[in-house]
């Protein structure tokens, strides 16, 4: 594909749920859409073990949902390439993505780029990734049903996914690596007054033992030895998961927390430039919340394209 010469209707940076679902909804309309993405398994859905909470899908890994999503999207014309992007140029009136490869021109483009994690993982955290170990509680929870598990983490996040998890595990080890938790006053009192929960201020996770799966985790508190903990399952919410916005190189604002800014129609402060998914703060992750923001930014690019007021829900095909 000769994607130099190649002037499309909407650039799409990221082919996780949000771009995916972005890119069906385009490409049903009538435009053309690529979207670049660096590859299936490098963002948080496509190295999910297993979904449970998406309407329709039972028993899919990650990989498998993302994997359809995307056919269904090139069933209606779009296109996929792999690709890393390293800088963009969004104050043309044709918005262009430059990558590795190849150079990316469109009249529109969605950032779907998602969040890194962190540089440095605990030691067996990615080993037992999708075997006991999580960074989404909402969706894994109900696999710990009568289990013990740890979350580690000092966040609002850290906290309601704990809160979230009472519901269903029989014992909670909630390692604080600070010596307060940094949350509102409400969620903190709620998680300290919950019985299956036992917290540890000043705690760092070291490790995560297995055999096949999780199977035990070792942590340190300032000035004590290591303890061992036997649990089934652990839930990471440690600092460093940051948007994915520096190849923007500041064209477009971006809140304390290195969030996108978007209106109610997912639109940035630049005309035709939209952004979803983990790049933004408010929103929840969860595939089903991805999806649906992409199908709003995707129907918004539409109807800037076409020059009408309103957006049109679906097109006759």
């Amino acid at each position: 594909m000769d994607t130099e010469n190649t002037i499309y209707d909407i650039v799409i940076i990221g082919g996780g749920p949000a771009g995916a679902t972005a890119a069906l909804y385009t490409a049903r309309s009538g435009l053309k859409t690529i979207v670049i993405d660096k590859g299936l398994t490098t963002g948080a859905l496509g190295i999910t073990g297993r979904i449970a909470n998406y309407p329709g899908v039972s028993g899919h890994s990650g990989a498998e949902l993302l994997t359809t999503m995307r056919e269904q999207a090139k069933s209606f014309g779009a296109a996929f390439i792999t690709d890393r992007i390293i800088g963009v140029d969004l104050q043309s009136e044709l918005k262009s993505a430059f990558g590795n490869n190849g150079v990316y021109s469109g009249k529109a483009l969605i950032i779907a780029t998602g969040s890194m994690g962190r540089g440095k993982q605990i030691k067996g955290e990615g080993e037992y990734l999708g075997r006991g170990v999580s960074y989404c509680a909402t969706c894994d929870a109900a696999f710990f049903k009568g289990q013990e598990v740890l979350v580690a983490g000092n966040s609002d996040e850290a906290v309601e996914e704990a809160l979230f998890l009472t519901n269903f595990a029989s014992k909670i080890h909630f390692l604080n690596p600070a010596e307060a938790i940094h949350a509102p006053d409400e969620l903190v009192k709620e998680l300290i007054g919950k019985k299956n929960v036992h917290i540890y201020p000043e705690a760092t996770l070291k490790e995560i033992r297995g055999n096949g799966k999780v199977e035990g985790a070792v942590f340190s508190r300032k000035g004590e030895d290591a303890v061992s903990l036997q649990i089934d399952g652990a839930f990471i919410y440690l600092q460093g998961g940051r948007p994915i916005t520096d190849f923007l190189q500041g064209q477009l604002a971006v809140s304390e927390s290195g969030c996108l800014i978007v209106d109610r129609e997912y639109q940035t402060a630049i005309p035709n430039v939209y952004a979803i998914g983990d790049v933004l703060c408010n929103h929840i992750k969860q595939v089903v919340i991805a999806a649906g923001e992409g199908a709003v930014a995707a129907m918004s690019a539409e109807k800037a394209i076409r020059g009408r007021k309103k957006a049109i829900v679906d097109w006759a095909k």
